[in-house]
């Protein structure tokens, strides 16, 4: 008797993975993020393991679990997925204050960032 179920947002060819509260400025990770946005799943866990970029670790582990996700829970191909988005969005932001010279103080902004990961399944080519 409980509320109707929830249709599913995502198509049948699509598996999501949300990583939230990362602690990067949004600028910096929609960089890593753009890098993979369209590529083959594979060639996208390649460049994100020699990106030198700190944030590029945690990317590669939403992108691996969409994958698990789309493997397991949606019984896709694993060799046909591409990152189909990558998008990012703004979490909170620590405000911290940093002592300056004549009585002053500076405001310190440490923000935090959302990434969604997005893999669907090409068609037959």
């Amino acid at each position: 008797m409980g509320k109707q179920a929830k249709p599913r947002a995502l198509a049948d060819s699509e598996a999501k993975s949300v990583l939230r509260n990362l602690r990067i400025s949004p600028q910096k990770l929609n960089l890593v993020a753009t890098m993979i946005r369209g590529m083959d799943a594979n060639k996208a866990i390649a460049a994100l393991t020699f990106s030198r970029r700190r944030v590029a670790g945690d990317v590669k582990k939403a992108l691996q679990s969409a994958i698990a996700n789309a493997e397991n829970n949606h019984s896709l191909d694993v060799d046909r997925l591409y990152v189909k988005e990558a998008h990012v969005g703004k979490a909170l932001v620590m405000k911290r204050f940093k002592a300056r010279a004549r009585g002053r103080g500076a405001r310190i902004l440490k923000p935090f960032s959302h990434l969604t990961i997005i893999v669907g399944e090409r068609g037959e080519q």
